[in-house]
């Protein structure tokens, strides 16, 4: 490419060499910070998202990481932005909830990028991870609270380093209400790292190209990813299109709060209103509005195509009406961790239940709606304090014309698992079982996926919290189709073998040798299913 172009003149093909240009930096990113990190968390489940934002901090490309930090992302940027100007060599972190985050381990890096000579950020770059403790009243920092003190430190836009120098006194302070200070330096390290990966690659990228023309169609991408959702529009018959479920409960005894829905197309627009959900709750199942406007760019981005960049031009088309005070969109102090996991998901099957009345050739039956939240915490026999958190997959909602995927993760989660070898290394624990769960799919002419089953034993007492959904409502199939099976969790008793029924949510000390058995959701089926002989 050369720097002489006319950088106004717009060329769909170099359109689309931005388009990949921009997300490698992002996904090279990530993949220094994964190769980088400590923790089992980041470094092999890849929980952690990378993104790249343009001058006024928008978002114009992100790698293929999670949902629930992406679109929540610009909100944590732009919190940064307005705490102060980014000088060269600044760095930011936070991860409050109430300043575009989604729950307290989910910690933000944010950086400004410069180009020689310039005295004004041409770029910002940021990276999300969520980190294994952060604090709080548990193992793990997804503790069952009632308010967001217990949950963990809560970092608001903090300069973690100021002109190339990193501040060791906050620096303590953060490593310092942790349970594992020395993963966690190691994990803020590659975030530091993964930022200074993403600015080199940028910096490199406008001196080749001119930095004019990279600004252009920085624009030209924000331009083509609303046309492209637009479009999506645009092809729904103009109506209202409505859904509601629920929640199990709220995590400390509550009963399970309802989400509902009204979507309004028409003239390519939509107007997404939550009116008519339940008021935020006393358990930490409430998310913030952050989170909501993920599940929403999640959900209408994934109707737009795979080619489509997803920036935050795919959300002009959108208007999002969430109540305050609400279970999506929370005021301080409520709890909010589980929020983040559980409740996102939720939003989701609820936003896609209501795009399956516009779209029914299109949109699949209800996936298995939870993270299904392991979270362990003790001592190992060396005298040293560890934390695993891990999020289990499930079932896939079958489709009009495919049968849902089986033990993947779903929606607003795209993690990995931990691999027995790694997990079994790093942890005093032993897996003692994990398999497909047969038959928990729900039935029809294309079938829901099946869950999981992950039998894990403590070899050395432990606190084990679960954090886990649709243990009473399953997962919903779609014209005709069964529901998936919903998922069950149990204790059983290294002493005796007995086994224990626990709920979808609980905090447990565990003695060394009790094992816990998670099996996860299957997904909705769709369509009757045809009749024995029927071809």
């Amino acid at each position: 490419m050369s720097a002489r172009r006319d950088p106004v003149r717009f060329d769909p093909i170099l359109l689309a060499i931005y388009q990949h240009l921009l997300a490698a930096a992002a996904e090279e990113m990530g993949v220094a910070l994964g190769r980088s990190a400590s923790s089992a968390n980041i470094k092999e489940r890849r929980d952690y998202s990378c993104a790249v934002f343009d001058h006024a901090g928008r978002m114009i490309a992100q790698a293929a990481h999670i949902p629930v930090h992406l679109g929540s992302m610009p909100m944590s940027v732009a919190a940064a932005l307005r705490h102060g100007a980014l000088a060269p060599g600044d760095a930011v972190l936070v991860n409050d909830p109430y300043e575009g985050g989604t729950h307290l381990p989910d910690i933000t890096l944010v950086a400004p990028v410069y180009l020689p000579q310039e005295t004004r950020p041409r770029f910002y770059v940021a990276n999300r991870a969520h980190h294994a403790d952060v604090g709080g009243m548990s193992p793990g920092s997804l503790p069952l609270a009632t308010e967001m003190v217990q949950e963990g430190i809560r970092i608001p836009p903090v300069k973690i380093v100021r002109a190339g120098v990193v501040q060791a006194d906050l620096w303590r302070l953060i490593t310092a209400n942790v349970r594992t200070p020395g993963e966690r330096q190691a994990d803020l390290e590659a975030q530091l790292g993964a930022a200074a990966t993403g600015a080199r690659r940028l910096v490199e990228l406008a001196r080749r190209s001119g930095p004019d023309e990279v600004t252009a169609y920085c624009g030209h991408l924000l331009d083509y990813a609303e046309r492209g959702v637009r479009a999506v529009l645009q092809s729904i018959r103009p109506g209202l299109y409505t859904f509601a479920d629920a929640l199990d409960d709220d995590g400390v005894g509550g009963v399970g709060p309802a989400i509902k829905v009204a979507l309004a197309v028409r003239g390519g627009r939509a107007t997404i209103d939550f009116s008519g959900t339940s008021a935020q709750v006393e358990g930490p199942l409430n998310a913030v509005y952050s989170i909501t406007l993920s599940a929403v760019l999640y959900a209408f981005r994934c109707l737009a195509g795979r080619d489509l960049p997803t920036n935050d031009g795919c959300l002009r088309p959108l208007t999002v009406t969430c109540p305050e005070g609400s279970l999506v969109h929370c005021r301080y102090p409520a709890a909010v961790s589980s929020g983040n996991v559980e409740t996102s998901q939720r939003i989701t099957d609820v936003l896609l239940g209501a795009l399956a009345k516009a779209l029914p050739d299109r949109v699949p039956a209800a996936s298995y709606g939870t993270m299904n939240n392991v979270l362990i915490g003790g001592t190992d026999p060396g005298g040293a304090p560890f934390a695993y958190y891990e999020t289990l997959g499930g079932g896939h909602g079958a489709g009009p014309t495919w049968d849902g995927a089986s033990g993947l993760q779903a929606h607003m989660t795209n993690t990995l698992n931990t691999p027995i070898e790694a997990f079994e290394h790093l942890f005093p624990m032993r897996v003692r079982r994990y398999t497909l769960r047969k038959g928990s799919g729900g039935r029809g002419r294309h079938k829901g996926g099946e869950g999981l089953v992950r039998e894990i034993e403590v070899l050395v007492p432990a606190t084990v919290t679960v954090i886990s959904e649709r243990r009473r409502l399953a997962p919903w199939g779609l014209a005709g189709g069964g529901p998936g099976a919903v998922g069950r969790n149990a204790r059983v008793d290294g002493r005796t073998g007995r086994m224990e029924p626990l709920p979808g949510k609980f905090q447990r000390k565990f003695a060394a040798g009790d094992r816990l058995i998670v099996e996860s959701p299957g997904g909705g089926g769709h369509g009757k299913p045809r009749r024995k002989g029927a071809r």
